[in-house]
């Protein structure tokens, strides 16, 4: 069959568009082997959610246990250093009818906290409310267990708000003391924006995504000695680096994973705290894209775990090497790696 000279340039092109644009998918490169340092074996005990409760399971996938069995599950979790707590979100539903018969409805949040050591005891029907305003959702606790970072609706049990007022809110361990991290936080409210996703250092800086006009708009930085920096600072920065959302500090603080929701850059990367420098350490499978949901670094920082949007967990090193999927497809999410150095 003859290929007239239109015809030829014509596939050429499109070859090398179809070329261009899949080579331009995942820019970023693996992170080289003598940046990463010495990677050993993963080791510890990961939670996730499974079916909308709480589970755990060793890192090498087996052992997987019901820890928590609350039903309705739904967010990030996170352990106490001590590896015998973890700190989940329960989700409900929030319906108001106004008297003109006007109304909607809305998901609502709290935190509770569950003990490993009551599963073990064959009791998992056991775990304590940490917050009870409805507005409490994302809990990280900090590597001191002295305090708890999350991601708060101040509007959330208002009936008559209306929109959301996202912000970044810390409590002490024991759920006493809760208080926002910048003073403007009413006044952001009116203005149209917010943050979700923080994720604290052991300096204080927190990494989060700022929310405007209803929209999470990009990844921000906010220092830990100026949580109070402008927020047109911060858009400009958003701005830098939309698509990037679900940040997490490693433990080391060398690194700053998250989850580019981009659907066709769907990934997980790696990032240093200035944010010059990116790294892609792993692509979904074909079909399926990243969990939203923040993904967790193991206690030496060299591996980490997530989720993607076939209910199935994963873990990987920083390289991007040793990957495997250790649950699913099916119902799990939002893994987090116990940060105690003992099993």
């Amino acid at each position: 069959m003859k290929i007239c000279k239109a015809e030829m340039k014509a596939t050429l092109m499109v070859a090398f568009i179809v070329s261009f644009t899949f080579s331009g998918l995942y820019a970023a490169d693996k992170l080289p082997a003598s940046k990463a340092g010495t990677i050993g074996k993963p080791t510890g005990k990961i939670a996730f959610v499974r079916e909308k409760n709480i589970w755990a399971m060793n890192a090498d996938g087996t052992e997987q246990d019901k820890i928590c069995e609350v039903t309705n599950a739904d967010g990030r979790v996170t352990w106490a250093p001590d590896g015998k707590r973890i700190l989940f979100t329960r989700s409900g539903i929030s319906s108001v009818t106004g008297p003109d018969m006007m109304g909607g409805k809305h998901k609502v949040y709290d935190l509770f906290l569950a003990f490993t050591d009551s599963a073990y005891a064959n009791n998992r029907l056991w775990w304590v409310a940490m917050t009870n305003d409805m507005g409490n959702r994302d809990p990280e606790w900090s590597a001191d267990g002295e305090s708890i970072v999350f991601w708060k609706d101040a509007n959330a049990n208002n009936v008559n708000a209306l929109m959301p007022n996202y912000q970044i809110a810390i409590m002490d361990a024991d759920g006493s003391d809760l208080r926002m991290i910048r003073k403007d936080w009413q006044q952001m409210e009116e203005d149209g924006k917010g943050f979700m996703w923080p994720t604290r250092n052991s300096k204080g800086d927190i990494a989060a995504v700022i929310f405007v006009n209803q929209k999470p708009l990009g990844m921000v930085i906010i220092p830990g000695d100026n949580y109070m920096v402008s927020l047109d600072t911060l858009i400009e920065q958003a701005n830098r680096n939309k698509t990037k959302v679900g940040p997490a500090w490693s433990p080391d603080g060398k690194w700053l994973a998250y989850i580019n929701s981009d659907m066709t850059n769907s990934g997980l990367f790696l990032t240093t705290p200035d944010l010059k420098e990116t790294y892609l350490v792993f692509a979904p499978p074909v079909s399926t894209n990243m969990r939203v949901t923040a993904p967790s670094f193991s206690p030496d920082s060299k591996w980490l775990t997530f989720s993607t949007a076939d209910g199935s967990v994963w873990i990987c090193d920083i390289c991007g090497n040793g990957t495997r999927r250790l649950t699913g497809p099916g119902l799990d999410s939002s893994p987090a790696w116990s940060k105690a150095t003992k099993k």
